[in-house]
């Protein structure tokens, strides 16, 4: 069976949200950003069915940039 989780970088949230001055969104440059908590205990449960041996393959999937996912991976889910 192959696990297939949607993950997402969000801003942390030890982050105090700062509003753009033309009110236009959320200021996001230079904010420390991470990884949604719900989708990091569902890439840390799909590593668990496969060391489990349930699962064969553990697939994430993000609608980002390859490094920022790659980086996101490494340092907060610690998939092997």
């Amino acid at each position: 069976m192959k696990v297939l989780v949607g993950v997402k970088r969000v801003i942390d949230y030890a982050v105090k949200i700062r509003v753009k001055p033309d009110k236009s969104g959320v200021e996001t440059a230079n904010v420390k950003m991470s990884m949604n908590p719900f989708d990091e205990i569902a890439v840390e449960e799909a590593v668990r069915l496969k060391e489990a041996k349930i699962a064969t393959e553990v697939i994430a999937v993000s609608v980002e940039t390859v490094d920022e996912l790659v980086d996101k991976l490494k340092n907060e889910a610690k998939v092997i």
